[in-house]
């Protein structure tokens, strides 16, 4: 029903910034619910932050409220992650993903944050 891209993760020295995109094609996409999970090696794939179908709600894990800020441009099908005073245990691949209420079953294929000290 939707697919997404992510992209804008690089490299970056602690206390940098880097924002994420994830571009989304097919149907309905201001509809779903959005959100961005990360993984890092050897450790479960958490949510990070996530925002409803119209911007008017957003949810942060606690280890970047504060730092990290969801948005998303409807109008441009796009969901961003701006991620501010970055620290290296910030350092995983970051997903975004999409919830047309059955749940977090669209997700794209990653885009590699490392934060260096």
């Amino acid at each position: 029903q939707v697919q997404l891209v992510e992209s804008g993760g690089g490299l970056v020295q602690a206390g940098g910034s880097l924002r994420l995109s994830c571009a989304a094609s097919g149907r309905t996409f201001s509809s779903y619910a959005m959100g961005w999970f990360r993984q890092a090696p050897g450790k479960e794939r958490d949510i990070v932050a996530a925002i409803n179908w119209n911007g008017g709600s957003t949810y942060y894990a606690d280890s970047v409220k504060g730092r990290f800020t969801i948005s998303r441009d409807n109008a441009k099908n796009t969901v961003y992650l701006q991620m501010n005073s970055l620290k290296p245990e910030d350092t995983a691949v970051y997903y975004c993903a999409a919830d047309n209420t059955t749940g977090w079953n669209t997700w794209g294929q990653g885009t590699q944050v490392t934060v260096s000290s």
